[in-house]
């Protein structure tokens, strides 16, 4: 280790750095032809962002030194070594492994060696290509076919707060700066930490050890083996074999809970003070029956020894399946019930069951390349559902998949810039387009609808598809092919094959709108987009499976005569919208005023949600989409509220500008006023409902009635917040109602409610509260209080890196803050994109927010502006989300320029008729 301390600063990444052996690019690429004797000069495989073929790794020994403490230059770094062992597959003289930002000081630092041969070729030249993240080695001699090799190397890094690699993340505890050294390796960052073959089919074992600080923990996928108290060298055992993005570090100076489920060892690890107030509590009461349900539910058992997962202060992502060592944000696995939400802990359940389930679905067996993320994502959403249901079993979560998943995915699908689950490998190579696929598309699309129809009869597939590729990798035509067995075992009758059927939405992008005529009896379907795209192919046609429901009984013909009305797509199976003749639709929105409770819940949802964005689609009227709210002043229901909240959400953004706000801003006052004193009598506001939903939906009552100007409502929260104000150490808010109360309470406030509320900020000690406060704070009203808060998100001191984008996105959507945070991302684009990097802004939801509001020319006009000038440097991750952008917004400006009278008129006429 001892030459590798020595190099240069890690941030200056001086030329030793860069290239190992000091030959030009064209002396590369002409020894490089030379050796092509006899056939024709290629483009030098360096340049491919896709690894070879001709080398199959199969074990790594790795062994990093995090220091925790900075060096004279103030820089954290870590040094460290590895040897992979790998097969060579077919004959090369050339090796490349993906390396970013590693410095290796000196040649000698790296050597080849051999495994099961008597000879290994030496090193002709070596050095690093950056555009394409390798350290390439050119041989003198060929590697042999069959046989096995080890290539060492050491190295320093920098243990940077960027999220992403090895790097630190810092928190406060008894007024005492720690550091947490932790990782991110997840999509492309395992080449950050140690060069490896950075690619989910290159599978192998890792054998891991940490060097860290006397009195500090050490945690990696394995369980510890072995530790030296004096040197604090922790070994673990080796992992199962497993893609690079799966690996995880942790030094840290935490403490755990544990509980022993058979043969599996369940800890959760966060800050001491944390479990010592018992937040870690709930996540391991929820460990241990989640993998049960899961071991039952996969027939497999779960293949680890023991099953850690942490919170971490600073985490890019929500959650990381890593396997054997999950890392959370603490906002995610940590849970106070005496200050967290009902919402913290249905997030933390939800969200443990979907990391658990990746153990199988994603760990176990893995996709072969990052074009189908869906086969890791969107099977672990599903069943995520179902562990946190089998935990939880009174909640019904089950029911929310129609608002947490359906509506999410739908609102990006009906983009003519939507994408297919499934691209064409070569189509996804460089790293932010594989940063792109982890969307609402992965995640939510229901791509396995048709088989969660079939559900009692291909749950023997899914155990047959892992049982047969574990510690494998697949592609989707794999899950086909066991799905096809299962329907024929079962003697299911299909319209075509499994694949032939499933091929339809996983490379198409979009959904159909059904349309039901009830008159005539005939059922049509076409692509549905918010937008016109004609340069998109036709026919464009689904495969699906129509359940409707004729007053009250399931029946296939839709025809229809006299009162009769037909609902489509009960409880909201299939994925598609549905759309009716004018009668059908009168009759359904008539039943709804006479009698919502004869609609099924999760239908009451969808009807709102379908007619809101067939209005939007310009195949309905908008008023018609308005009409389906009418009914609410009688709803209690969360699920039809919420449905209508997000729709109306898009007439906020277009009008809350315009003069139609305040008629707008009255009728809703209206709709919930009933709903807010119904909570006001059945709970107060010192107590909460015992349903599940019924929580969430007295939150709406009371965000809503406030936000709408309901002076009782804006009295009792600014009431509830002066009182904490006045007795900072003593809330007596509840926490469900936390969010709402403090929102309100700043916007009706100063500088005084606003300042108040940072100080609690930086104080919070759960992360929850802090999250809270955070969002509450973006709600006021006084710019200059917003264009400071803007300004915190490029001083991490002030606002963790992680929590950036919030921050800015949230500001975006008040309306008093939409212009600032525009500008103010207009005005730092260059500084955001290139120092902050992938691991700490969401490029991607930082354009989706501060524009999604657009709905004005010279709002365009800025966009294409921005687009123009930052096109040299491009995007990134953000490059499909501001082509959405620029789509959304041509849409916008049609929709208001056609609606905006009609929607006037009719929120005017509401108005005076109540």
């Amino acid at each position: 280790m001892g030459s590798v301390d020595t190099c240069c600063p890690v941030s200056k990444w001086c030329a030793i750095s860069v290239v190992l052996a000091m030959v030009s690019v064209t002396t590369i690429v002409t020894l490089w032809t030379l050796t092509l004797t006899g056939t024709e000069a290629r483009t030098p495989p360096w340049t491919s962002h896709r690894l070879p073929t001709t080398l199959k790794p199969l074990k790594y020994t790795v062994t990093l030194w995090p220091r925790l403490t900075p060096d004279p230059n103030g820089l954290y770094l870590f040094t460290g070594n590895s040897t992979v062992e790998f097969e060579c597959v077919e004959e090369t003289d050339l090796i490349l492994i993906h390396s970013n930002r590693l410095n290796y000081t000196v040649p000698e630092n790296r050597h080849l060696g051999v495994v099961n041969g008597v000879f290994a070729p030496g090193v002709r030249l070596s050095w690093l290509e950056g555009s394409t993240q390798y350290l390439v080695l050119q041989l003198y001699s060929k590697l042999v076919k069959g046989q096995r090799y080890r290539l060492y190397t050491a190295f320093t890094g920098e243990l940077a707060d960027d999220l992403a690699g090895f790097y630190r993340s810092e928190y406060l505890e008894d007024g005492v700066k720690k550091i947490v050294a932790t990782s991110q390796m997840h999509p492309t960052h395992a080449r950050k930490t140690f060069p490896c073959f950075d690619e989910p089919a290159m599978k192998a074992v890792f054998h891991i050890t940490l060097i860290h600080p006397r009195g500090t923990t050490a945690l990696s996928n394995g369980l510890e083996t072995s530790g030296e108290v004096d040197v604090t060298r922790t070994t673990f055992e080796p992992t199962e074999i497993m893609s690079s993005y799966l690996l995880a570090l942790v030094v840290c100076d935490y403490s755990n809970l544990s509980a022993q489920q058979g043969d599996t060892l369940i800890r959760i690890w966060a800050r001491r003070s944390a479990i010592e107030e018992g937040h870690g509590d709930y996540a391991l009461s929820l460990t241990g029956p989640i993998l049960d349900f899961f071991q039952e539910y996969y027939n497999i058992t779960y293949p680890l020894s023991k099953s850690d997962q942490i919170a971490l202060p600073d985490f890019y992502f929500g959650a990381m399946e890593n396997w054997g060592l999950v890392m959370y944000r603490e906002t995610n696995l940590l849970y106070d019930p005496l200050t967290s939400s009902n919402r913290n802990r249905e997030t933390t359940a939800t969200i443990i069951a979907h990391e658990l389930a990746h153990m199988w679905f994603g760990n176990l067996v893995t996709l072969k390349w990052w074009n189908e993320v869906w086969l890791n994502e969107g099977f672990a959403s599903y069943v995520s559902y179902l562990g946190a249901d089998k935990a939880e079993p009174s909640w019904r979560v089950k029911d929310l998949i129609v608002l947490d998943d359906i509506h999410r995915v739908f609102a990006v699908d009906a983009l003519a810039s939507s994408h297919p689950l499934s691209s064409p490998e070569d189509s996804i190579v460089l790293p932010h387009q594989i940063g792109e696929q982890f969307d609402a598309i992965s995640y939510s699309k229901r791509s396995l609808r048709f088989i969660l129809l079939l559900k009692y009869h291909c749950l023997f597939c899914y155990q047959s598809y892992l049982n047969h590729f574990a510690h494998g990798n697949t592609v989707g035509t794999d899950l086909w092919e066991h799905l096809q067995k299962a329907v024929k075992l079962n003697g299911v009758v299909l319209p075509g094959t499994v694949q032939d059927i499933m091929n339809r939405w996983v490379l198409q992008m979009g959904f159909p709108v059904v349309t039901v005529d009830t008159t005539t009896g005939i059922v049509s379907q076409e692509h549905f987009l918010l937008s016109p795209a004609p340069n998109l192919p036709s026919p464009y046609k689904y495969a699906l499976r129509i359940v409707s429901r004729s007053v009250s009984e399931v029946n296939m013909d839709m025809k229809t005569a006299g009162d009769e009305w037909v609902l489509a797509n009960i409880d909201v199976t299939g994925y598609y919208r549905v759309h009716y003749d004018r009668g059908n639709w009168e009759k359904l929105i008539g039943q709804l005023k006479a009698d919502h409770q004869a609609i099924p819940l999760i239908n009451r949802a969808q009807l709102v949600d379908d007619a809101f964005n067939l209005a939007r689609a310009a195949i309905v009227p908008s008023t018609h989409a308005l009409q389906t709210t009418v009914y609410l002043s009688a709803e209690r229901e969360y699920i039809p509220w919420q449905s209508a909240l997000d729709n109306m959400q898009y007439y906020y953004l277009m009008l809350d500008r315009t003069d139609v706000y305040g008629p707008m801003q009255d009728y809703m006052r209206s709709l919930v006023t009933p709903l807010y004193l119904h909570f006001n009598a059945t709970s107060g506001w010192t107590n909460v409902p015992e349903g599940h939903t019924d929580k969430y939906n007295q939150v709406n009552a009371l965000s809503l009635a406030c936000s709408t100007g309901l002076k009782e409502c804006q009295n009792l929260t600014t009431s509830l917040f002066r009182q904490w104000m006045d007795n900072a150490t003593h809330n007596t808010i509840h926490p469900n109602l936390r969010l709402a109360v403090y929102c309100s309470a700043v916007a009706a406030g100063g500088a005084a409610e606003w300042e108040f509320g940072w100080e609690q900020f930086k104080y919070a000690t759960l992360a929850s509260d802090a999250s809270r406060l955070l969002s509450a704070l973006t709600c006021t009203m006084n710019k200059t209080l917003l264009e400071r808060f803007l300004s915190y998100t490029l001083q991490p001191a002030m606002i963790r890196k992680q929590d950036a984008t919030t921050v800015i996105t949230s500001i975006a959507s008040n309306r008093e803050g939409q212009d600032l945070a525009w500008g103010f991302v207009r005005d730092n684009w260059n500084y955001i994109y290139t120092q902050y990097g992938v691991g700490s802004f969401n490029f991607a939801a930082l354009i989706s927010g501060v524009t999604t509001r657009f709905s004005t020319a010279e709002e365009l006009q800025q966009l294409v502006e921005f687009k123009q000038k930052h096109s040299a440097t491009g995007f990134g991750s953000a490059e499909l989300a501001l082509n959405q952008a620029l789509e959304r917004t041509q849409a916008n400006i049609l929709w208001l320029q056609q609606n905006k009278q009609d929607v006037l008129q009719w929120f005017t006429n509401q108005t005076l008729t109540h």
